[in-house]
C-alpha cells in the first residue's frame, strides 16, 4: 500500500508544471540583453523582449524602454522563454493574428526590421526580415511558429 502511495505522489510531483526561470537565469539573460550596460533596454536591444511582452499581453512603456526591475518581473513568469518551432512549420490553418502581431513574433524570434507581411491562402503570414544584416524570407503560421527561409 505504501508503494502505491509513493508512486502516486511521485507522478503528481513529476507531472506538475515546469518551474519558472530562476533568478540566476533571469540575471544571465539580462546581462546578455543589456548590451550597453546602462540598466535599461531601449532601441534594438529591447525590441525582442518588448515584442515578447506584447505577445503575452503585458503592457509596455510608451517610450519603448524596459527597466531591469520590469525585465526580472516578466522573466520570472517565463515570458522570455524561447519556444521551439514545431516540425513541419509553417503550418496551414486559420490565422487570427494581425500583421502587427505576426511582426511581433518575428522580432521575438530574434529577427530585425520585419517588412510588410501578407497572409497567403493557407493562413500563413509571409514577408521579409533582417538577419545578420541580410534580408531573408520569413513566415508566421497560425500557431505562432516563425520560420526563416
Amino acid at each position: 500500500m505504501k508503494w502505491i502511495f509513493l508512486v502516486a505522489s511521485a507522478c503528481l510531483v513529476l507531472s506538475g508544471p515546469a518551474l519558472a526561470m530562476s533568478q540566476a537565469e533571469c540575471t544571465s539573460l539580462w546581462k546578455v540583453a543589456d548590451v550597453n550596460g546602462d540598466g535599461t533596454l531601449s532601441g534594438t536591444e529591447g525590441d525582442r523582449y518588448l515584442a515578447m511582452m506584447r505577445i503575452a499581453n503585458q503592457t509596455v512603456e510608451a517610450d519603448g524602454t524596459l527597466t531591469e526591475t520590469r525585465f526580472h518581473e516578466s522573466c520570472k513568469t517565463d515570458i522570455f522563454k524561447f519556444a521551439a518551432v514545431e516540425a513541419g512549420a509553417p503550418l496551414a490553418g486559420a490565422n487570427s493574428f494581425t500583421e502587427t502581431q505576426a511582426k511581433d513574433r518575428v522580432v521575438a524570434y530574434g529577427l530585425a526590421k520585419p517588412a510588410a507581411m501578407t497572409k497567403d491562402e493557407n493562413g500563413i503570414w509571409r514577408g521579409s526580415s533582417m538577419k545578420d544584416g541580410k534580408s531573408i524570407n520569413v513566415a508566421v503560421d497560425y500557431k505562432g511558429n516563425v520560420v526563416a527561409q
